[in-house]
């Protein structure tokens, strides 16, 4: 089991409030630690929401491959100096989460923030999965074809699914809901 968990993606989710006259320094420090994240093992990108007009609230998702990755990320000497160099810019200490699956799609980390119609959330997942069953069991089969024994009823379900799964799990969703986000939180 836990090394199940040392193997899944994992993103690092992360919540600062700024100080009103330091939103332009914290914006250069956010380019820094963002060139400084990509540098570790396992980095797979970040998502950052800023904050609406008059606001000073920042949502910033780092991705990584592994848990164990996130980890020494978040652990790292180079993260710890950054961190204390950010500290006069924020109003109150940073919030961090790790988070591992699904979980962290639809779930803004300001709990204040509007979370999606769930419709919507229905719809999204229904249309990447609806696309997905229709394109990877074709291109399966040729493996089928290729080693006869993955090919029997049931075993060729489940690697159908779980080869979809782990598109919308680790490749699709993560991408995908950022660019959508606009329509996704729109009542």
């Amino acid at each position: 089991m836990a090394e199940q968990q040392a193997t899944a993606g994992a993103s690092i989710l992360i919540h600062h409030q700024v100080l009103a006259d330091a939103m332009a320094d914290y914006e250069n420090w956010l380019t820094e630690i963002i060139q400084a994240a990509a540098g570790f093992a396992g980095h797979q990108g970040v998502t950052i929401l800023k904050p609406a007009a008059g606001q000073q609230q920042y949502e910033i998702a780092v991705r990584f491959s592994s848990e164990t990755d996130a980890k020494s990320w978040l652990e790292s000497e180079v993260r710890q100096q950054l961190i204390a160099k950010v500290a006069p810019l924020l109003q109150l200490p940073e919030n961090v989460l790790i988070s591992t699956g699904i979980d962290h799609w639809f779930q803004p980390l300001n709990s204040d923030a509007p979370h999606p119609v769930r419709w919507k959330q229905w719809l999204l997942t229904t249309l990447v999965i609806c696309v997905l069953t229709m394109l990877v069991p074709p291109v399966l089969q040729q493996l089928f074809t290729l080693v006869p024994v993955l090919g029997v009823w049931g075993l060729r379900h489940l690697l159908s699914a779980a080869v979809i799964v782990g598109l919308v799990v680790y490749l699709i969703m993560p991408r995908l809901v950022p660019l959508l986000a606009s329509w996704l939180f729109r009542r």
